[in-house]
């Protein structure tokens, strides 16, 4: 298999860190963008492991690092925007200061990534583009409308991405991860607060349950880090890659019931055209 250069954003824990063990041990080279000095250094203790400081919000230095990593390290064949968060809470009681906040991290942190790289891989016409989004940009669940609205904003920016940049021998990959043994739905949930007693019986045990499940999620890590770098090397990667058998049973069941109502009002959809058709 032919070597890669990677670049992976959030590479201390979580799906990222999985990411970037599987490229390293596959014999690529990885940079990791990371958040203090200690995770740096952490990193950087891995073969072939590069690390950078990046706050993915801050576009001038999402930036420079994508510069630097390629004059420094080399061409970047694989970019992976992976930083992100999740915001827990009912749409009514999410402050409009915390759903901007995930939209800047999970939505435009991520572009600013891809759209750092896309010059580099566009004049070379080849490369492949990845983000993170979740089985959350295909379905959505109560209590987290914030963070499945971000994935689902991120789901059209890829999709329309890929039939921009295709021409150019460039890949565009969404990766929609289930449930895995992280800390996703842990220590690295916000939370907003609940107050709301018209709530309870929906949220309540919503919350609890994912509390509950922390640390014991179906989907392995590691496996979701070599089914990624899998794809990093076959000739026509997916647009969409879902990780995860519950993933798999959530997505199938929202798209068959978006298909449902499609089919249920299609009469009436019907109706909102001109009689004469359009006018050319």
């Amino acid at each position: 298999m032919e070597k890669q250069n990677w670049l992976i954003t959030g590479v201390s824990t979580g799906l990222g860190r999985a990411f970037a063990q599987a490229a390293l041990t596959a014999g690529h080279t990885v940079v990791g963008t990371v958040r203090s000095a200690e995770d740096l250094r952490a990193f950087e203790q891995l073969e072939r492991a590069h690390a950078r400081i990046l706050d993915v919000t801050d576009d001038d230095a999402v930036t420079r690092v994508v510069a630097d990593v390629e004059q420094s390290v080399g061409p970047l064949d694989v970019v992976v925007a992976n930083a992100g968060y999740g915001l827990e809470g009912t749409f009514e009681e999410t402050p409009l200061a915390d759903v901007r906040r995930q939209f800047e991290v999970n939505v435009f942190g991520a572009a600013a990534t891809l759209q750092a790289a896309l010059p580099f891989m566009r004049r070379r016409r080849r490369g492949h583009l990845m983000a993170v989004t979740s089985m959350g940009g295909l379905m959505a669940v109560p209590g987290m409308s914030a963070y499945c609205g971000s994935k689902f904003a991120m789901e059209g920016i890829l999709e329309a991405l890929g039939k921009e940049v295709a021409q150019f021998g460039i890949h565009v990959t969404a990766i929609e991860p289930g449930s895995f043994r992280t800390d996703w739905a842990g220590r690295s949930m916000t939370r907003a607060g609940h107050s709301i007693d018209d709530y309870d019986e929906l949220f309540v045990p919503i919350r609890a349950a994912r509390q509950k499940a922390s640390g014991n999620q179906l989907g392995n890590p590691a496996k979701a880090g070599e089914a990624v770098v899998h794809i990093a090397a076959v000739d026509q990667p997916p647009a969409h890659l879902v990780l995860g058998s519950d993933a798999l049973r959530l997505v199938t069941a929202a798209r068959s019931a978006t298909d449902a109502d499609i089919r249920a009002w299609d009469a009436l959809s019907r109706t909102t055209d001109f009689a004469e058709g359009a006018q050319l």
